[in-house]
């Protein structure tokens, strides 16, 4: 059973767990206006907390994923208070992207740059066209990173390959940028939704609980010494353990059958 919704400009819908969210301005390459910035952090707060919810994906229509900040958006000009409260709100939608619990999948196609790069690498997997290009195009712009560029990129790339990025503003190839580590697959523009599909299919097939709980330990991971980590794994693993969805894997092991999660 699928649920949709639709605005002028982003694009929900829900089927078998997997929320597909789309950016729909492809005549502006899917350039996000200070509206939309809001609209993508209600939807991902709202999607948290929404237990039919098992995975995210996060794409653009057209031939383009996200150009980033829509710099000739007229709400620019008129938005009420200090540029940096605009700037917060805008941070804030990135934040709800980052702890957003469950499994996020970008699907990228064309370009993605400056915050529309940064909203592709909040993403947990990231699977791009051959035809994709990404740039941390700031700097071109007479811009400082955002979008969570500064804090993404050393964890990805390394702090001076990040630099390099970050200060130079290359565009790069789809391969160039898996070649780097900045995402995980590549495959042809006719492969992509098949395998996001697939990729998101699995994420949602998946137990809710134990995966939440991996991906909170590995984005707390760089902040934290060995031993910290250990703790926060044993605590995890208590959680885990005690959980349905573990006593259901070992039964569907033991009976030979693919297991059904509940997500407790």
């Amino acid at each position: 059973m699928a649920a949709t919704s639709q605005s002028d400009s982003i694009l929900t819908s829900l089927n078998d767990g997997v929320m597909t969210v789309t950016l729909n301005r492809p005549d502006k390459l899917n350039g996000v206006t200070s509206t939309m910035w809001g609209e993508l952090g209600d939807i991902f707060t709202s999607a948290a907390g929404d237990e039919e919810v098992r995975a995210l994906v996060m794409a653009g229509n057209g031939r383009g994923f996200c150009a980033g900040a829509d710099l000739w958006d007229p709400e620019r000009d008129n938005r009420p208070g200090h540029p940096l409260e605009s700037m917060r709100r805008t941070h804030a939608t990135a934040l709800a992207l980052h702890q957003f619990p469950k499994p996020t999948v970008a699907r990228v196609q064309g370009v993605a740059a400056g915050a529309g790069v940064n909203l592709a690498l909040g993403c947990d997997i990231i699977v791009a066209s051959t035809e994709a290009r990404f740039s941390e195009i700031f700097v071109k712009r007479g811009l400082a990173l955002d979008f969570g560029g500064s804090w993404l990129l050393p964890r990805l790339v390394g702090m001076h390959k990040a630099k390099e990025l970050a200060l130079l503003g290359d565009i790069l190839s789809a391969e160039e940028a898996r070649e780097i580590g900045l995402i995980n697959r590549v495959v042809a523009p006719e492969l992509l939704d098949e395998t996001v599909d697939d990729i998101a299919s699995r994420l949602s097939a998946g137990p809710p609980l134990a995966m939440r709980l991996s991906k909170k330990l590995l984005n707390d991971s760089l902040s934290r010494s060995m031993s910290e980590a250990l703790d926060a794994e044993s605590a995890a693993q208590t959680i885990a353990l005690s959980s349905k969805d573990t006593a259901e894997a070992i039964a569907a092991f033991a009976e030979k059958r693919n297991p059904t999660y509940i997500g407790r």
